[in-house]
């Protein structure tokens, strides 16, 4: 072992069978650490958290706790793990240390956060740097992903409560940055919420979104090149509108639920107004379907610009129907700003939901389902064609 000045021992790896010790897995993340330079930044961050003749420095401190949820630990006393291989570790803080730390932390309430959250987002984008190629936003765009999950608790902790799956727990938002197929997603922001705390209210989303691009690098905060994503919990009037606001200008493709009017304008589809659908590797995904019908139902009290995308699939073995399926297929639907494109083997954006890297949707949602098949009249044989592809139907939101 040699040591170096940092916030960790430098460890080498050897033959010899001499000097074996436990958890030595976690030195590729100490590795990472130290490469990225989180612990220099998380402790200048916290350095006015740092009493006077302190022997143990309040970032080390938060990293050795993060490191133990990382080896599987659940609660403070977990860090003994840590403690256990000084050799590895160096030297780790007491639990009332660690107690202690905490506690002045949430006194502290935002301002400790801002400073965790500056530090974050400062070696974020040393990281994508180092990244080169392989960084998310390597192709200048970046895709944020927003979903809620539940956690379950086993006791009456804080803001635990009755969720909606009849469970017991917290309802947290959290946003990750994709990392495409090869990848997985990377962490940006959370949002701790009750248990009871609702599915898709707007006020929760925009917060969450407002701390997931505070972690991208400047350029990436607002304009077309950052997409959104979410699932149905996300369409709502708010939170369309906040990502659309003038000077913003994101990009979004969110799950929207399937309303009365929209069941009635699926129903209307042309069946040659319906596309293959594609997984985000540009390969057709069997039994699925997707078209555009933005000219169809009153969008006027939506943002200006937003497509909305209608897709059928055959739906899962043992999967109930709903009553707003069409013959067997089952209904999604989506809202989005992206164009449409030509090429069916340009890049995916998927619509089911957060992360979701198959088949939601087209690579690229189609155009218009009655404005590239043509203008249909209904007659009493059923749809009939005029021959109008150049033009779009009265009132037509869509991009065509």
């Amino acid at each position: 072992m040699k040591k170096s000045s940092g916030s960790y021992p430098r460890v080498r790896v050897e033959g010899g069978g001499r000097g074996v010790v436990a958890q030595a897995g976690a030195v590729l993340l100490v590795e990472t650490v130290r490469k990225s330079g989180l612990d220099t930044a998380i402790s200048t961050a916290l350095a006015p958290w740092r009493k006077r003749r302190a022997v143990h420095d309040p970032g080390k401190i938060l990293l050795d706790v993060a490191l133990a949820v990382a080896l599987g630990g659940d609660c403070l006393a977990d860090v003994g793990m840590l403690r256990a291989e000084p050799a590895v570790f160096g030297p780790v803080a007491s639990d009332p240390t660690i107690s202690r730390l905490v506690d002045a932390l949430a006194a502290s309430g935002p301002k400790a956060l801002a400073a965790i959250r500056g530090a974050r987002s400062e070696v974020r984008q040393r990281v994508w740097e180092l990244a080169g190629a392989s960084s998310p936003a390597a192709d200048g765009q970046v895709i944020v992903d927003i979903d809620g999950v539940l956690v379950l608790a086993h006791s009456e902790k804080q803001d635990a409560t009755a969720t909606w799956k009849k469970t017991f727990g917290h309802h947290p938002l959290v946003a990750f940055v994709d990392h495409g197929q090869a990848g997985s997603g990377e962490p940006v922001a959370a949002l701790l919420r009750p248990g009871n705390a609702g599915s898709n209210t707007a006020a929760d989303h925009i917060e969450t979104a407002q701390l997931a691009l505070a972690q991208l690098p400047k350029r990436l905060r607002r304009g077309r090149q950052t997409l959104i994503r979410t699932d149905s919990a996300g369409g709502t009037h708010a939170f369309l509108d906040w990502l659309s606001r003038r000077g913003r200008w994101l990009s979004y493709s969110v799950g929207m639920t399937i309303t009365d009017a929209i069941h009635q304008a699926a129903l209307k589809i042309p069946k040659k107004a319906w596309t293959p659908a594609y997984d985000a590797g540009g390969t057709e995904r069997p039994g699925a379907w997707v078209a555009e019908i933005t000219c169809m139902p009153d969008l006027s009290t939506w943002p200006t610009g937003m497509r909305l995308i209608v897709r059928k699939e055959r739906s899962h073995p043992g999967a109930q129907l709903r009553f707003t399926d069409l013959d067997g297929l089952r209904l999604t639907c989506f809202a989005t700003t992206r164009k449409p494109v030509s090429s069916p083997t340009s890049n995916c954006v998927t619509a089911g939901g957060p992360a979701a890297r198959t088949a939601s949707a087209a690579p690229a949602p189609p155009a218009c389902a009655i404005c590239l098949c043509t203008t249909p009249r209904r007659t009493g044989s059923g749809w009939r064609s005029s021959p109008s592809h150049s033009t779009s139907s009265p009132g037509c939101r869509c991009s065509r």
